[in-house]
């Protein structure tokens, strides 16, 4: 889908309509969808060095991921709050947006590996971006996840999956 337009801002930089969209999607997906009931807004989201990458389509946000700097969650930089809209699945954007978050890490933290905590069901996706798993699964609020790791992202490991 080449008609997404992308901006990652820091907490200070987004807008209240862009902050409003922001969490509306993530509580839909991690909350409603996935019927977890846990805080969705924590101190990383407005962490200095936090970075929010939003996709959208027309105006309308569809997909987005927190990029974590070094030292936030795990030495490492990480990925966290990946989310794609239900009704845009199944048509790459979820790639796309790997390959942005990939790309802004690649930008921001260039000597570090990124780790992430990822549900299990996922680690294939995951894995063709580079990540490999480094821990057996664990629940992480009710849902099975695995540790993976990526190490510091090159200009020549940013391509798309095969």
């Amino acid at each position: 889908m080449n008609s997404i337009k992308w901006k990652c801002k820091s907490f200070a930089e987004l807008n209240t309509q862009q902050l409003f969209d922001l969490i509306k999607l993530r509580i839909d997906i991690f909350i409603v969808e996935q019927t977890c009931a846990y805080s969705e807004l924590d101190e990383k989201d407005r962490d200095k060095n936090t970075l929010h990458l939003m996709g959208s389509d027309e105006d309308k946000l569809i997909c987005c991921a927190r990029l974590l700097a070094p030292g936030t969650s795990y030495p490492d930089t990480s990925i966290g709050r990946f989310a794609v809209a239900e009704s845009y699945r199944q048509q790459g954007i979820g790639d796309a947006l790997m390959s942005q978050c990939l790309q802004q890490i690649s930008h921001a933290w260039p000597e570090h590996n990124i780790r992430i905590s990822a549900q299990q069901y996922l680690s294939a996706f995951y894995s063709g971006f580079g990540f490999t798993q480094t821990s057996d699964m664990y629940l992480e609020d009710g849902i099975p996840h695995i540790e993976m790791l990526k190490n510091a992202p090159h200009s020549n490991n940013l391509k798309h999956r095969q």
